[in-house]
């Protein structure tokens, strides 16, 4: 249903064009929207039998009234103070203005609703086909799911500024899933690679960082081609959410088909990680690494490991980078500069954090 502001701003801006007075209440004589300041309660009993009355339109003490109706309804009435011909004209106008409102209103409503549906797999697959063409939703096009986390002062919209990022509506459906994710499904040509993808996500992260001043972050589905598989995309987003938060915590921007060895980890059974990690650490727990060991870890593994850009980088002798990497193989058994042995810790790492962080969600 259309807001009260939107029909506020509709006879507003109505009156600066007719210099008419408008006022728009429901069909229980509520006022939804008005530009009188002065309005006369008395003509509530007035507004109550038009309601009920079979006529579109009438004149009664000076004010002339108008039915917008929704499906053969009366929704809202239009009242306009006078008489003439020029009054009946913009009455007329302003309902027709407010029917069309509504009836956008709908429709997207309608949109949205089929596509919440279609996201969380309600709908029967000759229904998606039948319902998309009564909608104007073309189904064999490339769409992908982006699945924005976000939080904003309760005062402001993200799905607004969101919608107003994206404004082709038939093409690019925005729509809310909790008080904090939004769903963009977004319509991309046949020539939009990965890159191009990721920078549309790029831009989402931009703007309600810099509008909204909020923490965002944005994952990516794959691209599908028909309507039905949006759904796929929808849950490759979830995953890439998930899978992101455990082994990219640092990026705001997580792409599904670029989860590399932390998709895989991800579907590893509990009990598997627990025994490759007694097995490949031998007693010795990554909690016992301390800080300074575990950046220049972090650091050797950027470097491709490489001891002099490393030593470089971190400020210190290539003698002392030297010490930490024995000491480290002291602890685990495991030299890094060492091919084999560096990915064999890499991978360590990203067992046990996968695992403390299902391990805390069982808490």
């Amino acid at each position: 249903m259309i807001t009260n502001q939107a029909l506020q701003n509709t006879v507003d801006g109505l009156k600066n064009i007719t210099r008419k007075e408008i006022s728009v209440l429901d069909r229980e004589g509520k006022i939804v929207a008005s530009t009188e300041l002065d309005y006369n309660p008395d003509l509530q009993p007035i507004i109550e039998a038009f309601v009920n009355s079979p006529a579109e339109n009438q004149l009664v003490q000076g004010y002339q009234y108008f039915k917008v109706f929704d499906n053969s309804l009366a929704e809202y009435v239009v009242i306009l103070p006078g008489e003439d011909e020029d009054t009946y004209r913009v009455g007329k106008i302003v309902t027709f203005h407010i029917q069309s409102l509504m009836m956008a209103y709908k429709e997207r409503f309608d949109r949205d609703n089929f596509i919440k549906n279609l996201l969380l797999d309600n709908l029967l697959l000759v229904d998606i086909y039948s319902r998309a063409k009564k909608l104007r939703i073309d189904n064999d096009v490339r769409r992908v799911v982006y699945l924005i986390e976000t939080t904003l002062d309760p005062d402001m919209s993200a799905l607004e500024i969101v919608r107003g990022i994206f404004p082709d509506r038939p093409r690019d459906f925005v729509t809310a899933v909790d008080e904090n994710s939004i769903i963009l499904v977004k319509e991309i040509s046949d020539r939009d690679s990965t890159t191009e993808i990721e920078q549309v996500a790029n831009m989402v992260v931009d703007t309600l960082s810099s509008e909204a001043m909020s923490k965002v972050y944005v994952a990516i589905g794959a691209v599908v081609k028909d309507l039905k598989d949006v759904s796929n995309s929808f849950k490759e987003a979830r995953l890439a959410q998930e899978v992101g938060k455990i082994f990219e915590a640092d990026k705001q921007i997580v792409n599904y088909e670029r989860l590399g060895i932390g998709r895989l980890i991800y579907q590893l059974p509990l009990p598997l990680c627990r025994i490759f990690i007694n097995e490949m650490l031998q007693g010795f727990s990554i909690e016992d690494i301390d800080e300074e060991m575990f950046a220049t870890v972090m650091k050797f593994f950027e470097n491709d490991l490489n001891v002099s850009e490393t030593s470089r980088e971190l400020y210190i002798h290539r003698n002392t980078l030297v010490y930490r990497l024995d000491k480290l193989q002291k602890m685990t058994k495991l030299d890094l500069r060492k091919f084999s042995d560096a990915i064999t810790f890499k991978i360590t790492l990203m067992v046990n954090k996968y695992l403390s962080y299902r391990e805390k969600q069982a808490f």
